[in-house]
């Protein structure tokens, strides 16, 4: 009898254990065909989103501690292959005192700076993103350091840094300020790269939302010092309870040379909750190449 209860504690004791624990699959499978100005028509991985797999887990240690990981690959559907865990890697602690994680992950900036693309945060299809593209800030350093604080009244912040990388001692400190209450969100960012060569590259931008119900509109200022600057302005229209019509504009003024514009308008229909079809299009001046690109594609999230 006494063996039988001490057996029943200790299955009792492990259930609790696994309780407090989750490991969460989840990932987005996205291929979309491209038809781009003067290239004929190909089958690309990622019309909206790079396609990914990822493990994300918790274990609650008690008294209001957790100890969090992620771990994120890159797959390209067009052929199999897969990368390292290039994405995402890294394991963190979470509390009152807010969220720190430690590995490869995104800067403080990257998690703002898509916030108000229109065309669906598109990467080759948003017009926000041929504006990045010419810059192309990292967004996911190795040897990181991550700290979020808590929300305090839909106020919140992050900072983010590395330990010195390769041969040129690489290190990225950046940092935001957000505001997310109701229909608003407004949001603003900084990121600094630089090494021992001395070159450096500093990003600022501020973005922002607001969702009318019959209409969400966009608009995102960003700066890259001595580079350019870029305005965007965009509104996502739902059509039905289904449909939702996204269009933009992006005007990209460098510091030397003329100025540029890209153009998109894209359409997503929700086939289910996890499941979109989509097409869309973006226009770039010929101050900016001149590129016309046509897409759709279909996106799956589980």
């Amino acid at each position: 009898m006494k063996k039988s209860l001490i057996a029943l504690a200790a299955v009792a004791v492990s259930g609790a254990a696994m309780a407090q624990s989750s490991v969460t699959l989840y990932g987005i499978a996205d291929v979309a065909v491209v038809k781009a100005k003067g290239v004929d028509a190909s089958l690309v991985d990622g019309g909206v989103s790079p396609s990914r797999w990822g493990l994300r887990g918790t274990e609650d240690l008690g008294g209001g501690l957790a100890v969090n990981f992620n771990f994120e690959q890159h797959l390209d559907l067009t052929d199999g292959t897969a990368s390292g865990f290039d994405r995402q890697a890294w394991v963190g602690l979470s509390s009152g005192f807010g969220a720190i994680k430690l590995g490869k992950t995104s800067t403080a900036y990257d998690d703002v700076a898509v916030s108000a693309d229109p065309v669906f945060d598109a990467i080759r299809l948003s017009p926000a993103w041929m504006a990045r593209s010419i810059y192309a800030y990292n967004w996911n350093p190795a040897s990181g350091v991550y700290y979020a604080t808590p929300s305090f009244g839909g106020v919140s912040g992050a900072i983010s840094t590395t330990f010195k990388t390769g041969e040129l001692n690489d290190r990225i400190n950046a940092a935001h300020v957000k505001y997310e209450g109701g229909p608003l969100f407004v949001a603003v960012a900084y990121q600094e790269e630089k090494n021992d060569l001395g070159d450096q590259a500093k990003y600022t931008r501020v973005v922002g939302t607001y969702d009318f119900g019959v209409a969400k509109l966009l608009a995102a200022l960003g700066s890259t010092k001595d580079v350019e600057d870029d305005i965007t302005l965009g509104v996502d229209v739902p059509l039905g309870s289904s449909l939702l019509l996204s269009t933009g504009l992006t005007q990209i003024r460098p510091d030397v040379g003329n100025d540029g514009t890209s153009f998109g308008l894209g359409v997503a229909y929700s086939l289910s909750k996890r499941t979109t079809a989509y097409s869309a299009l973006r226009k770039d001046s010929k101050e900016i190449g001149d590129a016309r690109v046509i897409a759709g594609g279909l996106k799956h999230s589980f």
